[in-house]
Parts: C-alpha cells; sequence; structure tokens
C-alpha cells in the first residue's frame, strides 16, 4: 500500500479488469460500512444521558452537517477523475499540482464556512424545525462542529486523490482512523469527563483533524523525490484552477439537485403523518445499505475509467465498464434477492413499534425493485467522473428532477405513499436512463476519448 508513484498497468483481459475492479473496490465497501458504526455509538453515547434533548439535538446537527458537508463532495470526486487521467498519462506534475490546488479549494471553502457560520446555523436549524430546546442544543453542536469544516473538505481532497490513483486502502485507512477516534473520544468526553452534546461534537472535530493529518503525512510522502519545485506550481498556473473549478461547478450543481430531491421526499412524506415518516426512514435504510456495494464499483470505476482515458487506452477503458457492470448487477442483484427474502426481518429489526412495522412492510416491494433501477445511475456517475465529463451529469440531473421527479410526484399524489415512492424511483431510473443515453452515443461513436474534459 505505498504511494510513491507507479504507471498504471492496463487490465488486458475481461478476467484482468474484473479482478482490477473488485481490488479497488472492496476496501471501499468496507470503509462504507463503518460509517453506520459512527452514528450507532453516537445514538448509544447520547442516548444514556439524562435527558433526550441531547439525542434529539446531536441528531439534529449530525444531519445539518452531512447535507452541509454533502454539498461539497464534488472536491472528492472532481479531484478523483482529474488525477486518475493524471495518472494514467504518468504526469508526476500535473498530480501533485492538483492535489496542491484542491487543497487551497478545500481551505479557502472550509474557512468560508467558519466564517459564514453565524448566518448558516440559525438558518439551517430553522429549516429542520426542531424542539427549542432541541434546537438549542443543536446550535451548540454545530458551533464547535463548524470548526472541522476545513478538515472535512480537505480530507475529501486527499481521498479523491488517492482514489484516482488506484490507492483506495488508504481511503479505507484513512476511514478507520477517522471513525475509531470519534468513536474513543466520544466515551473520553461523554463517558469520562461527563460532557454533552458539547463532547460529541469536539470528538467529531478532532477525528477530523487526526485524519487530516494521517492522510497529509502519507501525501508527503508520496512526494518524495518528486521535488519541491512542483509544489511551487499550486500557486501559479490560473488553467489549472480553471479547469479544477469547471469540473467542481458541474458536479456542486448536481449535488445540489440530489440534496432537493431527498429533502423534498423527506418534507412530502412529513405531510403524510408521523408514521408514514418513520416507515420512510426505515426503507431508506435499505436504499442506503444497498448504496454500500454499488457506491464501491462505482468509486472504483471512476479510478480506472479516468486511469484509461489518460493513458488513451480505449480498448482498456472497455474492458473495465464491463467488468463493474457486471460486478454492479450481480451487487444489484444480490441486494434485490436479499431485500425480498430477509426484509421484513430487516424491519423489525430496525423498528419494534408495530404500526411503523407493518407501513414499511406495506412498500417493501419498492425496496426490493430499487437497487435493479438503480444500479444503471451509480455506475455511469462513475464513468462519467473518471471521465470528468461533469457537464453530462449536471444537465441529465436536472432534467430528471425538472421532467421527471416532480411531474410524477404531482400525478400521483393521489396515491399517497405510494405515489412518493414511484416519484422517487422515477427519478432514480430517469437519471440512469438520461445518462445511459449519453454514455451509449459517445460509446457507439467511440468518442469518449474526445469528448473527457469536457468541463
Amino acid at each position: 500500500m505505498g504511494t510513491e508513484y507507479s504507471s498504471p498497468t492496463a487490465p488486458r483481459t475481461p478476467g484482468a479488469a474484473r479482478r482490477r475492479v473488485m481490488a479497488l473496490a472492496w476496501p471501499l465497501i468496507v470503509s462504507n460500512l463503518t460509517v453506520p458504526l459512527l452514528g450507532l455509538v453516537d445514538t448509544a453515547v447520547v442516548g444514556h444521558l439524562s435527558d433526550s434533548r441531547y439525542l434529539g439535538g446531536v441528531t439534529l446537527g449530525a444531519t445539518l452537517f452531512s447535507f452541509l458537508y454533502w454539498g461539497f463532495g464534488f472536491l472528492r470526486m472532481g479531484t478523483t477523475g482529474l488525477a486518475a487521467q493524471a495518472c494514467g498519462r504518468q504526469d508526476q506534475d500535473d498530480l501533485i499540482r492538483l492535489l496542491g490546488q484542491s487543497l487551497m479549494l478545500a481551505a479557502v471553502i472550509g474557512l468560508a464556512l467558519i466564517a459564514l457560520h453565524p448566518l448558516l446555523i440559525p438558518a439551517g436549524l430553522a429549516l429542520l424545525d426542531g424542539s427549542a430546546a432541541v434546537t438549542a442544543e443543536a446550535d451548540t453542536y454545530a458551533r464547535i462542529r463548524i470548526l472541522s469544516a476545513p478538515a472535512v473538505l480537505a480530507n475529501y481532497a486527499l481521498i479523491g486523490w488517492f482514489l484516482g490513483r488506484g490507492y483506495s486502502r488508504i481511503t479505507l485507512v484513512l476511514m478507520i482512523v477517522n471513525n475509531v477516534a470519534n468513536i474513543l473520544l466520544d466515551l473520553l468526553f461523554v463517558v469520562g469527563l461527563g460532557m454533552t452534546t458539547d463532547g460529541v461534537a469536539l470528538a467529531s472535530v478532532m477525528a477530523d483533524y487526526l485524519a487530516l493529518i494521517v492522510g497529509a503525512g502519507w501525501a508527503l510522502h508520496a512526494w518524495r523525490g518528486w521535488g519541491w519545485r512542483r509544489v511551487t506550481g499550486v500557486f501559479g498556473p490560473v488553467a489549472g484552477y480553471r479547469r479544477l473549478l469547471g469540473v467542481n461547478a458541474a458536479l456542486f450543481i448536481r449535488t445540489l439537485c440530489l440534496l432537493f430531491a431527498f429533502a423534498f421526499f423527506h418534507s412530502q412524506g412529513a405531510q403524510l403523518g408521523d408514521v408514514t415518516l418513520a416507515a420512510n426512514a426505515v426503507l431508506l435504510q435499505f436504499v442506503l445499505l444497498a448504496s454500500y456495494g454499488l457506491d464501491g464499483f462505482a468509486h472504483a470505476t471512476e479510478s480506472l475509467v479516468g486511469q484509461q482515458i489518460g493513458a488513451d487506452d480505449e480498448a482498456g477503458f472497455r474492458r473495465v465498464v464491463r467488468a463493474a457492470l457486471e460486478w454492479s448487477l450481480a451487487t444489484a442483484m444480490l441486494a434485490s434477492l436479499g431485500f425480498a427474502l430477509g426484509g421484513e426481518a430487516l424491519i423489525r429489526l430496525l423498528t419494534d413499534l408495530p404500526d411503523v412495522r407493518a407501513m414499511a412492510e406495506r412498500f417493501l416491494p419498492w425496496m426490493v425493485a430499487m437497487p435493479l433501477l438503480a444500479v444503471a445511475s451509480y455506475l455511469l456517475d462513475g464513468i462519467f467522473i473518471g471521465a470528468t465529463r461533469t457537464r453530462a451529469m449536471r444537465d441529465t440531473m436536472v432534467v430528471a428532477v425538472v421532467a421527471g421527479y416532480l411531474p410524477v410526484w404531482w400525478l400521483s399524489q393521489p396515491l399517497g405513499n405510494h405515489g412518493l415512492w414511484l416519484a422517487f424511483v422515477s427519478f432514480t431510473l430517469a437519471r440512469g436512463v438520461l445518462l445511459g443515453a449519453v454514455f451509449w452515443r459517445s460509446w457507439r461513436h467511440r468518442t469518449w476519448f474526445a469528448a473527457a474534459l469536457d468541463a
């Protein structure tokens, strides 16, 4: 798992491509699985305090930051595609310059978020609409947690850079460092020192900066022998920033559309009643579980597609895409089969409220179908990010929301929650179909390499 520069070797056979995709994907899948563990520990630690407002405050504050930081996830995605292409070209100068520019952008955005937090935090908490006591605790959490913004965004850039170079195991290590440190610090501050909401927030801040130190140390190790002359290029070529901002701007709009889709789903579900809202929250855990595997293969595809495009290897590109498609379809079918056979048991595991259980079981067929309907959107996102064709991702996402999601929801309101799930599934399917049409046109006319870097 060294980080010295090495030229990627293109997979020369379909079997080699399948092995390469799995070798990159499994650490990403495992790292995804560490995320809910932290949420469980946070809930367990705060849930045993004397007042429920602490748990509510942490939940509300964590929700706010998951949306806030997720909105800047383009720093990970854009960096991955560009780093993978530079790696494929064996361009050490561009690799080191890209990391420096991504970290500079992360620092600027992170410091801006800290400066603007007196406006952002009250506005965000007002939208989440908690009780006065819970909102007060969430405000305490948020005013501490915002200090981690530069570290969180810098970690996005570092993870994207390592992933673009094919070092997915470093991503796993960084996630483990962050989550294990967060858990231990939770226990120290809350259980050991008697802190409450502030202790949970402080633990997250310290864990984020610890992960940044570890990731930056690995990056410095990678720079060994590359020479500090190339680091100075970070402050030089404006074209590099223009390229980075062009790729990331389209991804930012695409991410905002995705955030809107989830927020709209929650909002409309809430209007259907508390039981429906709770049942949908349970069912969304099925979507999350399926995404762990599908995202892992999509992220591996980002790296390998970018490397093949950078190396100008169209045959390797086609082998990687086919291998990723095979793994993704297998994962989707396995998830659908698992939900069909064990969905009711999983619902019982997630909630012991009879009304919520009964409601969730009524809508379980949507979850059985979801992985197979969503697989194309996950995989195609990975291909387009690796090719840095982010304008297509932005445009198809906007169309999927405006021409798919919202009209279907409007027409299907008489169906109640079935109509809401129909709209959400239609949105997911539209993303895959629209992006698939763009992909197929380029695949058929063999224009992927000519159209790369269109952002």
